[in-house]
C-alpha cells in the first residue's frame, strides 16, 4: 500500500487535517513543511485498533467488552468487494440467509438472522436494511456480534452492522474494472478542503456498474452517488453531513427448494435461472440515505453531539418466481406443498409488488464526560433517542402462470392480467429511548461498564387492506453490564451480560394469520472473552450463550399453519480470530466459529433436539497478503472459506454438504506516467467448486442457493 502526502502543507491545511478527524484543542502553529513523499507498506494493513459500533463513539477494541470485527478499506479494495456478502465472508460467525442475486441480501450472525428494520447502520444511525449498501464511500464495515440493546435499542440478538463513511481529504482517484463475464465498472473518488481557513471539506464518490451475472438472463446495472461534507466551525465545533443515492436494476434469481421436501437437488447448475420468462421485469431498488452529526466540545472533559438520519428504500419487486408444486400430480392432496416435486417440477408465479416503501427516521442526542470521584475514574455517556419505521406496500400479485422443471428451460407463459392492489400502511413503529453508560476505572487493571436503555415502543401493525390489527405499547429496560481485567496494557479479559428487544416477525402467506406482524420479543446474552495485541497482530477469543423466543409457522394435525412465538432458541458458541502482521511481509485476517444452535419448548417436537436450519456447527475463514521480496510493489493474496454441513429444513432430516472455497489474487503497486497506480486481480472459487452457500428460510419457506462458480475480476486504480 502507498502512503501519500501533499508536497507542501501550510498551517491552514494542517489545521484542516487536524480537525477533520475530530475537534482539536489548539491551533496548529504557523509552519511550512518541505516536500515529502513516502512510498511503502501501510503499517496498519488489514488490522483496525478501534471501532465505533461497540458504544457511542470510537473506542479501542482492546477496551471494548464485546466481540467486534472490523473490515477496513484496505481489505475491501484488495478483495474487490462490491456486496456486503463479499465483505462479511471474512468473519466465520456470519452466513448468508436468503441472499439471492438481484435482491437485497440477508445474513445470519451467531445463528440468528439480522433484521432489516434495525440491524444496519451508517455512522451509527439506523438505515433500512432492504438495500445493498454501496461500498465506494465506506472507510470500513464494523460488525458487533451479539446483543446491542444498549447501543441500538430494539435490535436482533445476532448483532449490528455499521458502515463508516469516508471523510473529506485531498484525493483524486479513478478505478476501472471488468471480470471474466465482461462486466464494466468505473468509480471516481474526489475530495479536498477549501475556504479561507480550509475549514470546509467535501468528498464525492460516483460509480456506474454494468452487471453481467454468472446466472443466465440475470444481468443488470447500478448507479451510485455520494457526498460527504465536513465543516470545522471552530476548534471546538464540527459538523459532518452525508448523503448517498443508489439505483440498482437486476432480474432476481429464485432459489431451489427441496425435492419432495426431503432431497437436495442434484446436478444443479449455479448458472441456471429457474422459471425464466423473457418478458419478466428486473427488480428495481432505489435507496437514499441521509445523515448528519454536530459535535461540540464544552471543555477538555465534556463534549456533546446530536445526530439525525433518514433512510428510504423503494423496491419494485417483479419476478417469474419458482416456488412449490401445486401443479404436479405427485403433490396432490398436500395443503401447502412449499417444495419442488420429487421429479424436480415447480410452479411458476408472476409475482408483482412495486412501490414497496420502507423508511427509517432517527435522531439522537448524547453527552460524554470524564471525571474522578474518590480516586475512581468515570467515562459517563447519557442521552436520548427517537426512532420511527414505516412500511407502505401493496398486497402482492402472485398468480400461477405455469410450471417448469429444474432440468429444462420452461416455455413462455401468458403473463397475468390481474391489476395491482392499492398501497397501504403496514407498519408504523416508534421507539423512544433514554440511555446511560458509565465506564468505571478502579485502577490500571480493573474496569467495569454499567449501563442500560429504557425503551418505549409504540407500534401499530395493519393488515394488507390497511386495517389496524395490533397496537403495542411497551416499556422495556435493557441493561448491559461488563467487567474488564487488564493484567497488561496489551491484554484484556472481559465478561458481560446484556438484554435485548427485537421486533416480531411477519406471518407467511400460507399461515392462518397471513401477514400478521407479531409483538416484539426479549432476548438475553452472556459472553466472556479475551483480547491480546502482540506486536502488530491482534488475537481475540469469545464464548457466548444467547436465548430468544422462537418464531415459526407452527403446523397442526390438519396440515394447516399458524405463525407463533413459542419456545426458545438457544445458541452457544466459541469464536477465535487473528488479524494483523504475522511477519514484516505477511499479514493475515482469519477467524473460526463453532456454534451449537437448538430449539426447545416449541410444541413441535420434530423441530427440536438438532442443529437449527442453515447454521453449520463449524465455519472458518482465512485470508493472507504476502509482499514478494524480489518484486517491489507486488503482493500475492489468497484465502479459504470453509463451512461444515448444515440442515436445510426445520426438521433437520435433510442437510447440504460441507465445502471449502479457495480464492487467490494479486496486487501490484507502481507508477504509470508518473501517477500512482494499483492493479488488482482476484480469482474466487479457484477450483470451480459446486456447493450450496445458503440453505436459509425466508417468510416461512426454505430455499437453497448455490455459490458462485469460478469468477475472475481485474481492476486498476489511478491516483492523480
Amino acid at each position: 500500500m502507498v502512503l501519500r502526502f501533499r508536497p507542501v502543507v501550510t498551517s491552514r491545511f494542517a489545521l484542516g487535517l487536524l480537525l477533520s478527524g475530530g475537534i482539536g484543542n489548539s491551533l496548529a502553529a504557523e509552519l511550512e513543511l518541505p516536500a515529502l513523499k513516502i512510498l511503502g507498506q501501510d503499517e496498519s494493513g488489514y488490522r483496525s485498533e478501534s471501532a465505533s459500533v461497540g458504544g457511542f463513539e470510537d473506542a479501542p477494541l482492546l477496551d471494548t467488552p464485546a466481540s467486534i470485527t472490523v473490515i477496513n478499506a484496505a481489505l475491501i479494495k484488495d478483495q474487490q468487494a462490491r456486496l456486503l456478502s463479499e465483505v462479511l465472508r471474512n468473519d466465520a460467525s456470519v452466513g448468508e440467509s436468503y441472499a439471492p442475486i438481484g435482491y437485497y441480501e440477508n445474513f445470519v450472525v451467531r445463528g440468528f438472522s439480522l433484521n432489516a428494520a434495525s440491524s444496519y447502520k451508517i455512522n451509527g444511525r439506523t438505515i433500512t436494511g432492504e438495500q445493498n449498501v454501496a461500498l465506494e464511500n465506506k472507510q470500513r464495515v464494523e460488525l458487533l456480534k451479539g446483543l446491542a440493546g444498549l447501543q441500538s435499542g430494539i435490535s436482533e440478538p445476532s448483532g449490528v452492522i455499521n458502515y463508516v463513511t469516508k471523510r473529506p481529504e485531498d484525493v483524486r482517484s479513478v478505478t476501472v474494472s471488468t471480470d471474466d463475464r465482461g462486466s464494466g465498472y468505473i468509480a471516481t473518488d474526489v475530495g479536498g478542503w477549501f475556504g479561507s481557513e480550509q475549514q470546509f471539506g467535501l468528498r464525492a464518490n460516483v460509480a456506474h456498474e454494468d452487471l453481467n451475472s454468472y446466472v443466465e438472463h440475470a444481468n443488470g446495472q447500478r448507479d451510485f452517488l455520494s457526498l460527504a461534507f465536513d465543516w470545522n466551525i471552530s476548534p471546538d465545533a464540527v459538523l459532518q453531513l452525508d448523503a448517498e443515492y443508489q439505483d440498482k436494476q437486476q432480474r432476481s434469481v429464485p432459489g431451489y427448494q427441496l425435492l419432495g421436501g426431503t432431497e437436495v437437488p442434484h446436478d444443479a447448475s449455479p448458472k441456471k435461472l429457474l422459471g425464466h420468462q423473457s418478458g419478466s421485469k428486473q427488480v428495481g431498488i432505489d435507496s437514499l440515505n441521509l445523515n448528519g452529526k454536530f459535535e461540540y466540545r464544552f471543555s477538555d472533559q465534556w463534549k456533546g453531539n446530536i445526530s439525525a438520519a433518514r433512510s428510504k428504500v423503494v423496491i419494485d419487486d417483479y419476478s417469474s418466481f419458482a416456488w412449490g408444486c401445486y401443479g404436479s400430480a405427485s403433490c396432490e392432496g398436500v395443503k401447502v406443498p412449499n417444495y419442488f416435486s420429487p421429479e424436480g417440477n415447480y410452479d411458476i408465479a408472476d409475482y408483482r409488488s412495486p412501490d414497496d416503501t420502507r423508511r427509517n427516521d432517527e435522531i439522537q442526542a448524547a453527552m460524554t464526560g470524564l471525571f474522578t470521584t474518590a480516586g475512581i475514574g468515570h467515562e459517563l455517556t447519557f442521552g436520548t433517542s427517537a426512532f420511527r419505521r414505516v412500511i407502505d406496500k401493496r398486497k402482492s400479485v402472485n398468480e400461477p402462470i405455469g410450471s417448469g422443471n429444474i432440468d429444462q428451460d420452461p416455455p413462455a407463459f401468458t403473463p397475468t392480467d390481474k391489476p395491482l392492489n392499492d398501497s397501504h400502511r403496514r407498519l408504523d413503529s416508534r421507539q423512544y429511548g433514554l440511555f446511560v453508560t458509565d465506564r468505571i476505572s478502579f485502577n490500571e487493571q480493573w474496569q467495569t461498564v454499567l449501563g442500560g436503555r429504557e425503551v418505549r415502543l409504540d407500534e401499530k401493525a395493519f393488515d394488507q387492506t390497511g386495517v389496524q390489527e395490533r397496537h403495542t405499547q411497551q416499556y422495556e429496560f435493557l441493561p448491559n453490564a461488563a467487567l474488564i481485567y487488564k493484567p497488561m496494557d496489551n491484554l484484556s479479559l472481559y465478561t458481560s451480560y446484556s438484554k435485548g428487544l427485537s421486533l416480531g416477525g411477519e406471518a407467511p402467506w400460507y399461515a392462518s394469520n397471513d401477514g400478521e406482524i407479531l409483538a416484539p420479543t426479549v432476548s438475553r446474552q452472556l459472553e466472556a472473552g479475551v483480547k491480546y495485541d502482540w506486536r502488530r497482530i491482534s488475537f481475540a477469543a469469545a464464548v457466548f450463550q444467547t436465548r430468544q423466543a422462537y418464531q415459526y409457522a407452527k403446523p397442526d394435525s390438519a396440515g394447516d399453519f399458524t405463525y407463533v412465538q413459542q419456545g426458545q432458541q438457544k445458541n452457544t458458541g466459541l469464536e477465535l480470530s487473528a488479524n494483523g502482521w504475522a511477519t514484516e511481509r505477511l499479514q493475515i485476517a482469519t477467524s473460526v466459529a463453532a456454534i451449537r444452535a437448538r430449539v426447545n419448548g416449541s410444541g413441535t417436537p420434530q423441530y427440536e433436539d438438532h442443529q437449527t436450519i442453515n447454521v453449520p456447527k463449524l465455519r472458518a475463514s482465512v485470508y493472507a497478503d504476502y509482499a514478494l521480496p524480489w518484486v517491489n510493489g507486488l503482493a500475492v493474496l489468497g484465502g479459504v472459506q470453509y463451512s461444515a454441513s448444515k440442515n436445510a429444513n426445520r426438521t433437520g432430516n435433510v442437510e447440504v454438504g460441507d465445502y471449502a472455497v479457495v480464492n487467490i489474487g494479486s496486487r501490484y503497486s507502481t507508477k504509470v506516467d508518473g501517477y500512482e497506480t494499483v492493479f488488482r486481480l482476484s480469482v474466487d472459487n479457484l477450483f470451480d467448486k459446486r456447493y450450496w452457500r445458503d440453505a436459509g428460510e425466508y417468510m416461512g419457506d426454505d430455499y437453497l442457493f448455490q455459490g458462485a462458480p469460478l469468477t475472475a475480476r481485474l481492476s486498476a486504480s489511478v491516483n492523480f
